[in-house]
């Protein structure tokens, strides 16, 4: 083994991710001690650094649009243990914690990590520029996904208090597969293109697609460097969403003391998990390949909704009590505005930092109305 391989085998990225997996198990059954909810915390935050550059290393490796949904998918699956464990946890608010998280995720990936993205990359670039079909396909099965799964309830009858029936639910979680399904089969194989990083020229017009040949990037890196970044990462993500466990009855506590809403325990840790895309969001914005920043944002919001409502579903054949998805109107406000700004955003096919503006503020919205409805 070379000494360049050696000295790669320990560096941060690689130490992190094992210290905070050897950190969680030491502290799953005993973390009440102030010391060590700080060093959980900072245990976090290096698992989120190192996830971000591990998945770099993975989206490299097997290129665009492959990386950004390996990350999404990554992310979003350790998102639904994580609610899974919540949900089973018999809180009296355990009804309502997976539609309050999802719904979050959307928020914060429709105009946080959109609107971060177009505000940098504009900001450094002048103009941004991204395939308006490609996006606008993911926006679309983003709302059809949000609407059959987090708005149809709130209007039915059969159920009460915005629940599904078991089979209205069913229909749900099929529905949601198969338009998750459909767009992940056009994003990878019949309609790759439309996905890829975009060249523009300067009035952010597309000139054609990105030369990933001759963008002044390094070269992939080899295969087993690849797979052993996949392993990290799996690790990191494993050691945020469950360390973000460990944390949230601290954090549910500090709620409550501040007299504050429960769902605000599902925007912190949506926020936690969702850090790992956003900081590789606002990476590539930086870098001018604002298509890979935008498919991350919906290819997460989009997985967020057509993974979990379905696992959710199975989930509640053998878990007691009810499970509430419908938004109530102030959050369907706030969603069908954000839809509206998202069209008007991509529409265009370029964005300046105005866009970026919009969306933060919607997101700021959000934030104050889950603080204070």
């Amino acid at each position: 083994m070379s000494t360049r391989t050696l000295r790669g085998r320990f560096q941060w990225t690689v130490v992190v991710p094992v210290l905070a997996l050897v950190l969680l198990v030491a502290t799953w059954s005993n973390h009440e001690h102030p010391v060590t909810l700080m060093a959980i915390g900072a245990a976090l935050v290096g698992a989120v650094l190192a996830a971000v550059h591990h998945a770099e290393v993975v989206a490299h490796r097997v290129g665009e649009p492959f990386g950004s949904l390996i990350l999404a998918v990554a992310v979003t699956v350790i998102e639904v243990g994580l609610i899974l464990m919540l949900m089973s946890g018999g809180s009296d608010s355990a009804s309502t914690y997976a539609r309050d998280t999802v719904f979050a995720a959307v928020m914060i990936t429709f105009n946080g990590i959109v609107g971060l993205s177009l505000l940098v990359g504009a900001g450094k670039h002048h103009l941004v520029s991204f395939n308006a079909s490609g996006t606008g396909s993911a926006l679309a099965t983003v709302v059809a996904l949000a609407t059959v799964s987090l708005v149809l309830p709130s209007f039915t009858t059969s159920a009460e208090g915005g629940a599904y029936t078991p089979f209205q639910l069913g229909f749900a979680a099929v529905a949601s597969l198969t338009l998750y399904g459909a767009f992940v089969f056009t994003q990878t194989v019949r309609h790759r293109d439309f996905f890829l990083p975009v060249a523009s020229d300067k009035y952010g017009r597309v000139t054609g697609l990105l030369d990933e040949d001759g963008d002044d990037h390094a070269d992939p890196p080899p295969v087993k460097e690849a797979w052993f970044s996949v392993a990290l990462l799996m690790v990191a993500l494993v050691s945020v969403v469950f360390l973000a466990k460990v944390l949230s009855p601290t954090i549910e506590h500090g709620v409550e003391a501040a007299g504050l809403p429960y769902t605000v325990v599902g925007v912190v840790i949506a926020l936690l998990v969702l850090a790992p895309e956003s900081i590789a969001a606002v990476r590539n914005a930086l870098r001018n390949r604002v298509q890979i920043s935008l498919n991350l944002a919906y290819g997460s919001a989009m997985a967020s909704i057509g993974l979990t409502i379905p696992t959710i579903a199975v989930a509640m054949i053998w878990m007691d009590g009810p499970l509430t998805l419908g938004l109530d109107p102030t959050q369907m406000v706030l969603l069908a505005v954000s839809v509206v700004v998202a069209m008007l955003s991509i529409a265009p096919g370029r964005a300046k930092t105005l866009q970026g503006v919009v969306h933060l503020v919607l997101l700021a919205a959000f934030l104050v109305v889950s603080v204070q409805p």
